[in-house]
């Protein structure tokens, strides 16, 4: 997958990252991840539901990743951050 069909999720509104996503499906890429981190994880899988059930009711979910990186915050020390990774697919995609 190419860098231009991720998108990341972070503090903005959630239909702003809708709006990305499903530009890319309508533009003819069979394949959008969302990618966040920490307290953007919960947005990730607003953005995702909404994109399937309001905008693009051809697309599925594919894999969905979970993992946990390691980050340097303010301080200088490491500390964990979970992350996830949502593939969605369109179903019909030429």
């Amino acid at each position: 997958m190419s860098e231009e069909n991720v998108v990341y999720v972070g503090t903005k509104p959630a239909m702003d990252y809708v709006l990305s996503a499903v530009t890319q499906l309508n533009s003819g890429t069979s394949e959008v991840m969302l990618k966040a981190r920490g307290r953007a994880i919960s947005r990730a899988v607003d953005v995702a539901e909404i994109v399937r059930n309001k905008f693009v009711l051809d697309a599925e979910l594919g894999t969905i990743n979970i993992s946990t990186e390691e980050v340097s915050n303010k301080e200088g020390s490491n500390i964990n951050v979970s992350s996830i990774e949502i593939h969605l697919n369109k179903k019909n995609c030429k």
